[in-house]
């Protein structure tokens, strides 16, 4: 069996025009002839958003587009989606598809709830038979009848996503292509909609092409994922080995330390390198191994303690620790390396700075203050499909809810 997408060789390439400056009629009258010296020069640039792109996608797989944005993940679903079409190359698409790219794609705003409905079914190439029969099972797991009679202008952004997910996934289409719009709706509607995917690609075989920056979300559905990079494919493969490999270039060192002027301390005692242990990126709830190494100048000092310290980017300070506070460092010796590691990280997704220290029985001899900027991704660590918001703090922490009802 032939694959319902087949991609060979695609590239979209899209023409930037650099905005001329401004220029007044009396610039013009008084300095012509630069003008139109001006206008003969190229103002245009060549933008590759994708290139060579070759995918093979098989009947019910469920496959993760990851990447940065910009790298060329929207290109592609709207390609598939007929919206745009390549500069080379081409998609073969063999069965009834459906996408969902952006919040109110495909509707009418003048044209109600229902109205939308039967219009999206029209150009699916559905009969309206097809679309009574599946009619009162969207409206229900859209969670808006109230307001299906109500022109669609008057929804809200929430309200329009719902509509939208669940005619694309009631109006039984061969392949799904979902943006990152789902990252509109609350965290119940998301659960909702990961589990109405599985079940139209597990029971029903349905392609599924699911683009997201939630990792969590796309380890728990996707079955394959594809790494896209400044529109190349850098990486396709089982979506956990996907996931690392874009996890683990997350990280951003800022300086070499030989390059360092801003450190502080005696100097007798340096701070060689510090690396992040983390192979596979760095994620809420799992441990994060910090390596710090170190090297004496002098023959007559040791090294009493080490620290590590994480703020986010505007400077306030989340987490300090210390050798100290274990007591776990004993004799040190003048050079080598020592480990740090957090067995369960609290910190919620995120950018993040790692400040680092060396101290001897002299006081602090090396602290180095934003050495690494490092990334924390979300994960789903109460294993409930909810993930916590940067919005609720920067922290997550274990926790218990009990009821005690009144007996009275």
């Amino acid at each position: 069996m032939k694959p319902v997408i087949e991609i060979s060789q695609l590239g979209k390439k899209y023409r930037i025009r650099k905005a001329e400056p401004y220029l007044a009629l009396r610039d013009a009258i008084t300095d012509s002839f630069k003008y139109i010296l001006r206008k003969k020069n190229n103002t245009k640039e060549d933008f590759w958003a994708l290139q060579d792109i070759n995918l093979a996608i098989e009947q019910g797989e469920r496959v993760g587009i990851i990447g940065r944005n910009g790298a060329g993940k929207s290109t592609l679903l709207k390609i598939l989606s007929r919206i745009t079409w390549p500069t080379t190359g081409q998609a073969i698409i063999r069965g009834r598809l459906a996408s969902l790219l952006e919040v109110g794609t495909g509707f009418h705003p003048e044209l109600t709830g229902k109205e939308n409905i039967y219009l999206n079914g029209s150009i699916l190439g559905l009969k309206k038979r097809e679309i009574d029969k599946q009619f009162d099972a969207i409206v229900d797991f859209s969670g808006v009848e109230k307001f299906i009679d109500m022109p669609l202008k008057n929804y809200s952004s929430g309200m329009q996503l719902r509509l939208a997910f669940s005619v694309a996934a009631h109006l039984e289409p061969e392949i799904l292509l979902i943006d990152e719009v789902l990252a509109v709706g609350d965290a119940e509607f998301q659960k909702k909609c990961i589990g109405k995917m599985e079940e139209v690609s597990k029971n029903h075989g349905r392609t599924i092409i699911f683009v997201s920056h939630n990792m969590a979300s796309l380890q728990n559905f996707c079955t394959k994922g594809v790494l896209l990079e400044n529109g190349i494919i850098r990486e396709e493969n089982d979506i956990n080995a996907v996931i690392n490999t874009y996890l683990s270039n997350t990280l951003k060192q800022k300086l070499k330390f030989s390059e360092r002027k801003d450190r502080i301390g005696n100097g007798q005692v340096k701070i060689v390198n510090v690396t992040l242990l983390n192979e596979t990126g760095i994620r809420t709830g799992e441990s994060l191994k910090v390596e710090i190494e170190y090297a004496s100048l002098t023959n007559n000092i040791e090294v009493t303690e080490f620290g590590v310290s994480i703020w986010d980017n505007n400077e306030g300070k989340i987490i300090s620790l210390s050798s100290t506070f274990k007591n776990q460092l004993h004799q040190i010796s003048k050079s080598g390396k020592v480990v740090c590691e957090i067995p369960y990280l609290p910190l919620v997704n995120g950018s993040y700075l790692l400040n680092a220290f060396v101290s001897s029985l002299f006081g602090i001899e090396d602290y180095i203050e934003r050495i690494f900027e490092f990334d924390v991704h979300e994960n789903d660590i109460f294993g409930t499909g909810k993930i916590v918001d940067p919005e609720w703090g920067k922290i997550a922490v274990e926790h218990n809810w009990f009821i005690q009802n009144d007996t009275k």
